[in-house]
């Protein structure tokens, strides 16, 4: 199994439960991971035969600057669903972060997987 990812990939939405979260939009960032075969692609140097990680990224930017979600977990939920359904992906670890969102720390958020790596072709 070889993995595929996007790192850090920054959006402007509007995330959180608290009202103020509700008028502002703040950052979040993703690093995504998609489990693939990579031999075909490399065998043949076509892009029909690699995960198309441009289209993902502008997919997932697009399906999140138009979302509202109060949580990160429906939010890592809604856009997992998302890249396996439309992008034919079998497993993937999707890390969901708020930077700033706590005093003192970085960031918070969530890291789910989800699909099963040994059906990875």
């Amino acid at each position: 199994m070889d993995i595929v990812y996007i790192s850090d990939l920054q959006i402007e939405t509007v995330i959180g439960i608290f009202d103020w979260e509700r008028e502002v939009k703040q950052v979040v960032s993703l690093d995504i991971e998609m489990a693939t075969d990579i031999r075909k692609a490399a065998d043949t140097d076509d892009i029909q035969f690699a995960i198309n990680y441009k289209a993902i990224a502008k997919r997932v930017i697009k399906f999140i600057q138009e979302s509202d979600f109060f949580l990160v977990e429906r939010m890592a939920e809604e856009v997992a669903t998302l890249i396996i359904k439309e992008f034919s992906v079998t497993w993937l670890r999707l890390r969901v972060s708020k930077p700033g969102a706590l005093r003192g720390s970085k960031d918070v958020g969530i890291i789910i997987e989800r699909g099963a790596k040994a059906s990875c072709p």
